[in-house]
């Protein structure tokens, strides 16, 4: 990996960081770290209703105590908006984070995954290729793995065959990303991520739905009757490996054959990485783990295996261990204690306060 150049570490004091999907979980999370680490923060979201939008203006109002963090509110396949935001500030570092997440509202909606996953993307590297960005990291996911089955999964193997319209369009990042570092030697950096959970979660992802069914005595739905394994990352191991990366651009590899490509890297500076835990989790350990954290049994309902869902996923983070020198490594049981925790405390102020 490249250090830093001269001229980066200059600009990177003085420059304001762009995170997109500041108002999400993941950007958050990593606009908040940035921020107390003293870096200026841009921070832009379209406050999709996707799920509750009081949760996204409540991280909001977290990220407006700390000096530092200005927002702004538009949809990035706005491409004069996207444009002008980029020609407004000379951003030395992007986290593109914004996304229509979701496996299986893509079944039912997939334009809105096509406008915000492809058009917003290219929006983002045109506003990149402009404006003297010194690197893009952004999201993709472990959904791009589709149907393989060779556990752990490695940015070395192939990932041509998707399950779902949401990881398509992240394979299609990577490549949109790959382009522009080939043409323009923008350098690229994308993340996969492996099941983020954590306070200030999604409340459509398994341990907070688990956890709200749970303690409210409701039944949870087992998709193929439990029998799932995920390697779940707890979010402030994913901020870790964020923030590390984000001062790692990626140089280009010489030693990069087309006669016999290496997935994970190119001759252009663009790089892919795991980030997971990269230790899988039965689903009805992480069932119990919370019925325990939350001291109440669950109901449950078994159900068959759904569309577009993956039997299980397993990454392997060597490459993120040997070049940001960072390994996530909280376990689940220590993971879900710290959200049960912070959820108990969020859902009992948000009530105080209706």
């Amino acid at each position: 990996m490249a250090a830093l150049t001269g001229s980066q570490k200059k600009m990177a004091p003085q420059n304001p960081v762009l995170v997109t999907g500041a108002a999400g979980f993941i950007g958050f999370h990593v606009a908040r770290r940035l921020l107390q680490q003293g870096r200026p923060v841009v921070g832009v979201d379209c406050l999709s209703p996707y799920y509750d939008v009081k949760l996204k203006e409540a991280r909001l109002a977290e990220l407006r105590k700390l000096p530092g963090f200005s927002f702004s509110q538009f949809d990035l396949d706005d491409r004069g908006a996207t444009a002008a935001l980029f020609a407004q500030h000379w951003f030395s570092h992007v986290v593109h984070l914004a996304a229509q997440v979701g496996v299986r509202h893509s079944l039912n909606d997939p334009h809105a995954y096509v406008d915000a996953n492809l058009q917003g993307f290219a929006n983002v590297l045109e506003g990149c290729r402009h404006n003297g960005c010194a690197h893009l990291v952004y999201a993709s996911s472990s959904s791009v793995y589709g149907s393989n089955t060779r556990m752990p999964f490695s940015t070395r193997d192939n990932v041509d065959h998707p399950l779902n319209l949401y990881g398509a369009t992240k394979k299609a990042n990577e490549l949109m990303a790959h382009s522009y570092s080939h043409l323009f030697a923008l350098p690229t950096t994308g993340l996969r991520f492996f099941t983020v959970y954590g306070p200030w979660g999604r409340p459509d992802m398994a341990i907070w739905s688990f956890t709200a069914a749970i303690s409210e005595g409701r039944p949870i739905k087992l998709f193929n009757h439990g029998a799932m394994r995920r390697d779940f990352t707890f979010i402030d191991d994913t901020v870790e490996a964020v923030v590390r990366l984000v001062e790692l651009p990626p140089s280009g590899d010489p030693n990069w054959s087309s006669d016999a490509p290496d997935p994970s890297r190119s001759k252009a500076p663009w790089r892919v990485y795991n980030v997971g835990n990269s230790s899988p989790v039965e689903l009805m350990k992480v069932v119990s783990t919370i019925e325990a954290a939350v001291g109440r049994k669950a109901k449950t309902e078994m159900l068959g295996m759904q569309p577009g869902d993956a039997l299980a996923t397993y990454a392997d983070v060597s490459d993120l261990e040997r070049d940001a020198g960072f390994r996530p490594s909280i376990s689940i049981e220590d993971g879900i204690r710290r959200f049960v925790d912070w959820y108990r405390a969020y859902t009992g102020a948000a009530a105080s306060s209706n």
